[in-house]
């Protein structure tokens, strides 16, 4: 008799998914790991808020992709004082349909972090990592009789490189709370610069809310120095000690929703109901 045995893996947060596009010509990193995976022998995935949904599509297997955001939701209307006096910030235009999610399920209003952080660059550094090149103008040469060489290429002119403004706000989030939403925190330069930017235009409170805390390297010790007032994430990631050396981390823990789902799983249920309500008290 032939045994069927199925092999669910359940894996909260996705490792290089952020990785899901090609880049220098390598590999899809993603795609790789869901390669090696199915060829492990996995034959369903359980994971919680990709960086990007279409990811699923680089599993030749189920992918069960379930959300959070309706723990952090109500984790904001509980704890959160004043919270109908909030704003939703997008920390780049990037993530602006998130911000759109949350603020049309809370009723809040939005905004937008648009530009860079300045970053100085060390003039010794010669790897190429701030190409392409600044344009170098070259006088005129005079026209000669000699045709250029075939398949010779011409250098771009400054109007055509991309040029990002210094940080600034699109929105009022004046006298207001600002919660920065995204779908996760690792290095937060870029967070604090969106919170010193908002802190500039007049936020008084700013929360920091995503899914995956990550925090990679100093970040804690970053997030306690900066405007940040708390930043809220789930237990999808262990983040113990993080929250040892930063009291404002805060960690909301969503094992019900998995167990839920692995339950379900289990007994051959359908999954759409985990899709449509999520509440905590579940």
């Amino acid at each position: 008799m032939l045994w069927l045995i199925h092999f669910t893996g359940v894996i909260p947060y996705l490792p290089y998914s952020r990785q899901s596009k090609l880049r220098n010509r390598g590999c899809i990193t993603a795609k790789l790991l869901a390669s090696m995976m199915t060829k492990a022998g996995l034959s369903h995935i359980l994971t919680v808020d990709l960086h990007h949904k279409e990811i699923q599509g680089f599993f030749d297997i189920p992918v069960d992709n379930l959300r959070a955001t309706a723990f952090i939701m109500q984790y904001i209307k509980e704890n959160v004082p004043n919270f109908h006096n909030a704003v939703i910030v997008a920390r780049h235009p990037g993530v602006t349909y998130r911000a759109s999610s949350y603020a049309e399920r809370l009723r809040l209003r939005i905004a937008v972090i648009h530009g860079q952080k300045e970053i100085e660059h060390d003039d010794d550094v010669g790897d190429g990592r701030n190409s392409p090149p600044p344009f170098i103008e070259q006088e005129p040469e005079e026209p000669t009789a000699q045709a250029a060489p075939t398949g010779a290429k011409r250098l771009r002119s400054d109007s055509t490189l991309k040029f990002k403004p210094s940080l600034y706000c699109v929105g009022d989030v004046n006298g207001r709370i600002a919660i920065i939403v995204d779908d996760v925190i690792d290095e937060v330069d870029e967070l604090i610069a969106a919170a010193e930017c908002l802190k500039d235009n007049g936020a008084y409170k700013i929360y920091a809310a995503a899914t995956h805390g990550v925090l990679s390297k100093d970040a804690p010790e970053l997030i306690d120095q900066s405007p940040i007032d708390e930043v809220l994430i789930t237990n999808t990631v262990p983040t113990s000690e993080q929250e040892k050396r930063c009291k404002k981390i805060k960690s909301i823990d969503i094992s019900i929703l998995l167990a839920e789902a692995v339950r379900r799983i289990y007994n051959g249920e359908s999954m759409s109901y985990l899709f449509r309500n999520t509440p905590m008290e579940q």
